[in-house]
């Protein structure tokens, strides 16, 4: 089904067919007519189904033309709230309507000025909107469409005091949409407090990852887990590479390992300012890094459709961030390799990752690389893996061909 006769604007239709999308996803289906029919939603889906659109798409059908604000968009991230509002920009650049952004980690005159200019869409992060609120630069009088995206971690990030006095200060009539990859007592909370008689849309189990990504668990003793991420990548052909760290030290420290090794390397953690978190993204983007280091505080914002490889330097101690992780590759029904490097101190990590997937991740071995004996190596890693020393990706038949270095 395209596009078309789903009760959304020509405008708006020409905008998205614009950017290449000619088919609409399962949660687009879903969610156009509950939005379009002013119902409150509650929306849970894989990373890559094209939530963005699903609320956007009807949201800016239902504004018509420039106005009054009307409809505020909540992030976690700058870099989530950026993109927002770029694809905002996107879907009605074929109307007036008009999209701001306000974020924290840069100054505050350009935001204001553009807030002053009149816009229909803010999206904003609620520490950054509090600000503009307190200082009297927005009222949140006339907002009749609210959306909570990413609710799960704006709480993971100590954000939902924020989120509540926000919403406080929405009239009481409005319709919201709220957006989680899982549903903690405290969203279910908010959920019962913020919506009125919510319509729920799921597409795909909220705890499992794409179907279209391989995983593989690679035990090593903690002295050697460098130097088989080097291996790996050298027997690895890839397009763009994902590494996760635990904290923003190890991020840094693992990137300049890495240069020092010849790759061209992005950091994206919360120390790095705006500017530079910018400056990466793009970069990893368009090609000039082959590889990004992150932490989980970053890794919301890191939406990029050809990441072929994420490698989990450290196991996440969270389950669900093992999902979110691994989800920034296989997206869009793309096919992607999850590589998670584990020390035996890991292991109770994995095992709680194993039980929230409801699956097994394979244990594997690179041939002829030198390990020293750890305790994790005994922990049912006894599948060696690659002739020749080639990583194969669990991908025989479908194209792969492990081995030969992309740069």
């Amino acid at each position: 089904m395209s596009f078309q006769n789903l009760g959304l604007s020509e405008a708006v239709i020409h905008g998205v067919q614009s950017m290449g999308f000619m088919d609409p996803t399962p949660i687009q289906l879903q969610a156009f007519p509950l939005v379009l029919a002013g119902k409150d939603v509650i929306g849970a889906s894989q990373t890559g189904t094209g939530k963005t659109a699903a609320f956007m798409l009807p949201l800016l059908t239902k504004l018509e033309q420039h106005g009054k604000l009307r409809v505020l968009v909540l992030e976690p991230t700058r870099e989530l709230a950026a993109q927002v509002e770029v694809a905002s920009h996107d879907y009605s650049r074929f109307s007036d309507i008009r999209t701001t952004v306000v974020y924290g980690g840069v100054g505050y005159g350009k935001q204001s000025a553009d807030i002053q200019r009149g816009t229909d869409v803010l999206v904003a992060t609620p520490g950054r909107l509090l600000d503009f609120i307190e200082q009297g630069v927005i009222s949140l009088d006339t907002i009749k469409h609210l959306v909570l995206d990413e609710a799960d971690r704006m709480l993971d990030m100590g954000f939902m005091p924020d989120v509540r006095r926000i919403i406080e200060k929405c009239p009481k009539e409005r319709q919201t949409l709220l957006f989680s990859a899982t549903m903690p007592p405290e969203i279910a909370r908010l959920i019962e407090w913020a919506l009125r008689d919510p319509q729920r849309i799921e597409i795909g189990a909220r705890r499992s990852p794409a179907e279209t990504v391989t995983h593989a668990l690679y035990p090593v003793a903690a002295s050697q887990k460098f130097d088989l991420l080097l291996e790996i990548l050298e027997r690895t052909q890839y397009h763009s590479v994902l590494i996760f760290c635990r904290t923003k030290v190890n991020a840094d420290r693992i990137s300049a390992r890495l240069e020092a090794a010849g790759h061209t390397v992005a950091v994206m953690h919360s120390d790095r300012s705006q500017g530079e978190r910018t400056e990466a993204l793009d970069g990893f983007r368009t090609g000039k890094y082959e590889v990004m280091v992150a932490t989980d505080i970053a890794s919301r914002g890191i939406d990029v459709a050809s990441v072929t490889h994420v490698i989990n330097y450290d196991v996440p101690q969270h389950p669900d961030d093992y999902v979110h992780r691994i989800g920034r590759t296989g997206r869009a029904q793309t096919e992607g390799d999850a590589f998670t490097l584990m020390t035996a101190e890991e292991a109770p990590d994995v095992t709680a990752i194993e039980r929230f997937i409801g699956q097994e991740i394979e244990r594997k071995k690179l041939e002829n690389f030198k390990y020293v004996y750890s305790l994790a190596l005994d922990d049912k890693a006894k599948h060696v893996v690659g002739k020749a020393g080639n990583i194969r990706g669990g991908r025989a038949g479908k194209g792969y061909s492990f081995g030969v270095r992309r740069r």
